[in-house]
């Protein structure tokens, strides 16, 4: 079942390649969180990906539930909220193969979001803990350089950023940024009234991780 999924998942991924663009897709999940936050976030950092990294994605990102097969359509899953997630058992289980098959998630949380992950993502990966990243990790080391790490976007707590992933088999397959909310600063101007340096920062980090997600 596992090599069919990895086969499934290979042959929708690279044939997209030779489309006129790629898709990814917004992840949707229950629990009452607002998994459809910042609307416009995702649009504009495709834009900028396809404007700066030679990226050729579809500039209307797609919904895709958790438990749903349509997961493994997608090359790269974005997941941002507020507040609480639930997933089933068996939408874990989903998560886990697409994310064990080759696939990528990065979850920005939008803030208040991280106590009710981390529970989650325990039935994800039970034996998997998040660590943090390193300022030297490559995902800084992108188009882009941050070499202090993950940029702060937006101010909620006075926390510093910090960035999270999961590995499987030595590959990043799981990205979570906290008290960055670099979804924030990717909506449009008229939203937070960012200065441009603040979205240009953000843009950057954003396309940092797609680049990331698509090589590895």
């Amino acid at each position: 079942m596992k090599l069919l999924t990895l086969l499934v998942f290979f042959l929708t991924f690279f044939g997209k390649t030779t489309l006129n663009a790629q898709e990814i897709a917004i992840l949707k999940y229950g629990g009452g969180g607002d998994w459809y936050s910042n609307p416009t976030a995702l649009p504009n950092l495709i834009q900028f990906c396809n404007d700066n990294i030679n990226t050729r994605i579809a500039l209307r990102p797609k919904t895709v539930e958790v438990g749903s097969t349509n997961l493994f359509q997608y090359p790269y899953l974005h997941m941002t909220g507020h507040g609480n997630v639930f997933f089933s058992e068996d939408e874990a289980a989903n998560l886990r193969t697409y994310l064990q098959s080759g696939g990528f998630i990065h979850i920005d949380d939008n803030y208040g979001m991280e106590p009710y992950l981390r529970k989650e993502l325990a039935k994800v990966f039970p034996d998997i803990a998040l660590t943090e990243l390193g300022a030297d990790h490559p995902i800084f080391d992108q188009k882009y350089k941050f070499p202090e790490g993950l940029p702060k976007i937006h101010e909620h707590d006075g926390k510093r950023p910090k960035a999270m992933g999961i590995f499987y088999e030595n590959r990043l397959v799981l990205l979570f940024t906290y008290e960055s909310d670099l979804g924030d600063g990717w909506e449009d101007p008229s939203v937070h009234n960012d200065p441009q340096e603040v979205r240009l920062k953000a843009l950057q980090m954003g396309a940092n991780i797609v680049q990331y997600a698509f090589k590895n």
